[in-house]
């Protein structure tokens, strides 16, 4: 690797092992925020999921607040707020008390999709109209102005975040899709791309929001975060047999069986058929695999192929102790400075 490697992240999703309790991965999670942050790793964002079995991050708000009180120098973030499942008012005050709590520690990523099924969704948004809407750039221009102030004669004009002293953290758009980057161009923030299972080309995506920013008040160049899937292991066949694992967690989600995370045992017993194992071979490419120098060799080509400013990994590793092993051993490869 070169002597300043390009920031490296976590992107946690509290994943719920088989055989373990769900509020446990909570608890997990923290131990691998104090690894992250010792590891010398940048960021650690937590994300938003609902109705999922294999994951227990349904609140990141909450999740940031123990994070950043377990940690003392590591950026804590949102991976993200699924911003049309919430009030923007709530939202504005939510990351204004984490900003006051941990100054210049913490990060807004926000996104659009629901984070879950659309039952579930239902059920967070309260109504089919609020299910159907297509008014990100609304809310999110509201979102700021509970900060910043509304135009005069607005509704809401009265209305402010508290605490009014500080600022919002830093903004981030999420996404998966091309819309992502496009809003994160024209509304002049910094944008993360779910390279980890979004099916189009980082590149492509990338550079369109390059070309198509508008610098902010916030923000005046564009900054690209690139979201990847890593599993480490001592050796090449253990990674494998991780990754089966993961592989088998994937398929059942995808095709509405969700469960925990499994073992690498139950992977191997599992009995594949060839459709599923053909499924699993496409979405294969989208984790990279292998010991620690292979991984890292393969993440530098990727973020160079894709032009990131940064890398955020996500790992999903059904024992906990292994699971944060892949990351110290990432982060050696990377390059990364131990804290």
């Amino acid at each position: 690797m070169t002597a300043e490697p390009l920031p490296l992240s976590v992107l946690d999703l509290s994943p719920v092992p088989t055989g373990s309790r769900p509020s446990q991965a909570l608890h997990e999670t923290l131990e691998l925020a104090r690894t992250a942050e010792a590891a010398g790793y940048t960021r650690f964002w937590l994300a938003e999921h609902h109705n999922i079995p294999s994951v227990a991050s349904s609140t990141p708000e909450v999740m940031i607040a123990a994070v950043a009180a377990a940690t003392s120098r590591i950026r804590v973030g949102s991976g993200g707020i699924m911003l049309p499942n919430h009030s923007p008012l709530k939202v504005a005050e939510t990351f204004r008390v984490l900003a006051g709590l941990h100054p210049e520690r913490i990060d807004l990523g926000i996104g659009r999709a629901p984070g879950t099924d659309q039952r579930t969704a239902l059920a967070l948004r309260r109504s089919r109209e609020a299910l159907g809407a297509d008014d990100f750039p609304e809310q999110y221009a509201e979102l700021r102005a509970y900060a910043e102030g509304f135009p005069a004669g607005h509704p809401f004009e009265p209305i402010s975040a508290q605490p009014d002293d500080v600022p919002l953290p830093p903004v981030w758009i999420l996404g998966s899709s091309t819309y992502g980057g496009q809003a994160a161009a024209a509304l002049g923030t910094g944008f993360a791309y779910a390279g980890h299972f979004g099916t189009l080309d980082p590149a492509g995506v990338i550079a369109s929001y390059r070309e198509n920013f508008q610098p902010s008040d916030h923000q005046a160049e564009p900054h690209v975060i690139l979201a990847l899937a890593a599993i480490v292991a001592d050796t090449e066949e253990r990674a494998q047999h991780l990754a089966q694992a993961n592989a088998l967690s994937m398929l059942r989600l995808r095709s509405g069986r969700p469960g925990p995370l499994p073992s690498p045992e139950e992977a191997a017993a599992y009995p594949w058929s060839d459709a599923e194992r053909a499924a699993v071979e496409e979405w294969s490419g989208l984790v990279s695999v292998g010991t620690a120098d292979q991984v890292a060799a393969d993440l530098s080509r990727r973020a160079r192929s894709a032009e990131a400013d940064e890398l955020i990994i996500t790992t999903n590793i059904h024992n906990p102790a292994e699971r944060r092993e892949s990351f110290t051993r990432l982060a050696s490869a990377w390059g990364l400075k131990p804290r």
